[in-house]
């Protein structure tokens, strides 16, 4: 078990690499270095701890491709910070998330085929996806306004409300619908850092993405609410998705 728990530290050595070669190309200050480290290193950390609680035997080759994802993440936020303080290389950063965004379709289609699925690889593979949103709001910022941020915050105030409201903290229902926002999402932010379209195409880009993902979130806490409300499971599990995926709690 101690080996599995030390797997995941590859990735950060790799990312701490690639943090490395990026300086080559485009001035990272130490800021910038240090917060994209700093993400690799937070997040492996709880990483090990989910491992060490679930006593995992192995990795996965599922949780590889999330962390390989999840090292491109803390690459795009030194480039997001750096481009913060004047040091920016737009193509860089928009063909980093590009690869993050395209292997999201791969760990759950390799989980899937190599039977790894597990309820630790899927709270990975979201918790890597909304830091990704995050991170590419505060980088579109500067393009459509502050408000932009509200994407990328909602999945940490949906974590807030649940450590005031207990019933708020309930598991969710599988709906393969959050994926798809997610992904949209994630597409519209990256077409807005790319600045391929006119400002007001930007805006509306931005907009349809918060509105989507306001759609999201105001399901979930919809049932939430009634289930609340009824104390009992209004919608079951079969129903509620034509898929199978691990619970899901957002």
């Amino acid at each position: 078990m101690e080996k599995v728990q030390w797997v995941p530290w590859w990735w950060v050595a790799a990312g701490a690499g690639g943090l490395v070669a990026i300086g080559a190309a485009v001035p990272l200050s130490p800021t910038a270095g240090a917060l994209g480290l700093a993400y690799l290193v937070v997040s492996t950390v709880l990483l090990t701890v989910g491992l060490r609680r679930r006593g995992a035997l192995r990795f996965g080759p599922a949780n590889a491709v999330t962390a390989t994802r999840s090292m491109l993440v803390g690459l795009v936020t030194a480039l997001t910070v750096a481009s913060l303080e004047g040091a920016s290389s737009t193509v860089l950063l928009v063909t980093l998330v590009a690869c993050a965004l395209a292997l999201d379709g791969v760990d759950g289609y390799v989980a899937r085929r190599t039977a790894s699925e597990s309820e630790l690889g899927a709270r990975f593979d979201m918790e890597v996806d909304a830091f990704l949103l995050l991170v590419l709001c505060v980088y579109d910022v500067r393009y459509v306004g502050w408000w932009v941020l509200s994407i990328g915050l909602m999945r940490y105030a949906f974590v807030v409300a649940g450590a005031v409201l207990p019933w708020m903290r309930h598991t969710l229902p599988p709906r393969y619908w959050r994926k798809v926002v997610t992904a949209v999402c994630g597409i519209a932010l990256t077409v807005v850092a790319a600045q391929v379209l006119p400002p007001e195409a930007n805006l509306a880009v931005a907009a349809a993405a918060l509105l989507l993902m306001l759609e999201s979130f105001g399901r979930d806490v919809t049932w939430l609410v009634r289930l609340n409300l009824s104390g009992r499971a209004l919608v079951s599990l079969e129903k509620a998705s034509t898929t199978s995926p691990p619970p899901e709690s957002r």
